[in-house]
């Protein structure tokens, strides 16, 4: 794999390739998603990357009826809301995302603990598109 630096650039590139990758101390072993540069817990700074496998479970949620303009023109709204949530992976690092395959409309029908697996969301054209994390229950 070519060397990339740990930024927030690298990590939008991955998520292009569709690669959900963090990064891993190789001092101590901790995990970081997104990556970090250096590491929270021993302070070392000797990273690698690391690819995650994309599964996990629903640990947090909440739904959203009031959105930014960019998820509006998406089409949610009061009556679409959307759901953004807390996946914890299999590697047992958790990151925020937003959450597929639910009925939002229905929040009480999502449960904590849904298995979830990762979904890459790409929106826009040519060199204006982004690709956003997402997971599916």
């Amino acid at each position: 794999m070519e060397e990339r630096p740990f930024s927030d650039i690298s990590y939008a590139q991955f998520l292009n390739e569709e690669k959900l990758m963090g990064s891993r101390c190789k001092k101590c072993g901790a995990l970081f998603l997104p990556p970090r540069s250096i590491c929270t817990k021993c302070y070392g700074a000797d990273m690698e990357w690391v690819e995650m496998k994309g599964k996990g479970k629903l640990v947090a949620f909440t739904c959203i009826s009031v959105g930014p303009p960019f998820m509006i023109r998406e089409g949610y709204d009061r009556a679409h809301p959307y759901c953004s949530g807390v996946a914890e992976l299999e590697e047992g690092i958790k990151i925020v995302a937003r959450i597929e395959g639910v009925d939002t409309t229905k929040p009480e029908t999502i449960k904590i603990g849904t298995p979830l697996a990762v979904r890459y969301l790409h929106r826009g054209e040519a060199d204006n598109m982004k690709t956003y994390l997402a997971f599916s229950a």
